[in-house]
């Protein structure tokens, strides 16, 4: 004879177990339709609004396709001759505007920066896809090598913009690769902090840095500093795996994720890259 007690304990547990089941497929379905919004945080700009940047700058125009308008802000040296270009690949927030300060360490070292917004950034439009950013990326660097010889292009990643810069550092030749504060792929970056849902199914952005690594001939140094709250210091160390004996995988004890150039360590490291030949 069944108990009714246990009868009712179990459908009870049923109903329970049909709610979490219900609220992890609406968390799925949620996190595949809104992970654009999740992951990236842009700002838009008017197009004919001036940034008012202090520093010397050209801002430039691209009509990528009929839907889409690149817009990149060339912040120039005093020289007139500069010692070569840094295409600079910017990480998840806001628009050129909040990265624009960090140019001025490039430029007096003599080269010149260059910065693109991603689609939906600054003055950038069009539809943000992986395979947007890298062919964005790589019109970016035949702009600056129509400009600029290969040993004389610098590829720079922050944050987001390291899979951007692996990868075109991956596809094309440069002086140097430099990622500030990298993640291992954007797949295991977000797995990490929803380890409960099959992200490698569900994310439509990869991004795998790890792989780009390996196939970058120029040298490439990475900073990372231990106390990153945004990309763990464990996820961008497994780079070292990834790269070559000659690259570097440097370590900022006490840095987080957006103060390393607080540091003089890292200041020193990216001079002796700038002022190499």
């Amino acid at each position: 004879m069944v108990n009714p007690l246990q009868l009712h304990k179990k459908k009870k547990w049923l109903q329970w177990l049909n709610i979490a089941l219900v609220i992890y497929l609406l968390g799925g379905i949620a996190l595949y339709l809104l992970q654009e919004r999740l992951l990236f945080h842009p700002e838009a700009v008017q197009r004919n609004k001036s940034y008012g940047f202090s520093a010397v700058n050209r801002e430039i125009n691209v009509a990528a396709d009929e839907e889409s308008n690149m817009n990149i802000v060339q912040f120039l040296t005093k020289d007139s001759l500069p010692r070569g270009v840094v295409l600079y690949f910017h990480g998840n927030r806001k628009n050129i505007g909040w990265y624009a300060a960090y140019a001025s360490h490039f430029t007096a070292n003599g080269y010149e920066v260059w910065m693109i917004d991603y689609p939906g950034f600054g003055k950038s439009t069009g539809r943000l896809t992986e395979q947007k950013l890298y062919n964005d990326a790589a019109q970016l660097y035949i702009m600056a090598h129509t400009a600029f010889p290969a040993d004389h292009i610098i590829v720079y990643g922050k944050s987001l913009g390291t899979g951007v810069a692996s990868w075109l550092a991956a596809k094309r030749s440069c002086k140097a690769l430099i990622l500030e504060t990298p993640y291992y792929s954007m797949t295991s970056l977000v797995q990490h902090y929803i380890p409960i849902y099959p992200v490698s199914t569900l994310l439509k952005y990869k991004l795998p840095v790890y792989k780009y690594l390996g196939l970058v001939n120029a040298p490439v140094t990475i900073f990372h500093g231990t106390a990153d709250k945004v990309i763990p210091y464990s996820n961008a160390h497994r780079l070292t795996a990834a790269i070559h004996s000659k690259d570097k995988f440097i370590t900022i004890d006490n840095a987080g994720h957006n103060n390393l150039n607080d540091y003089p360590q890292f200041h020193t490291a990216i001079n002796s890259i700038l002022q190499s030949k």
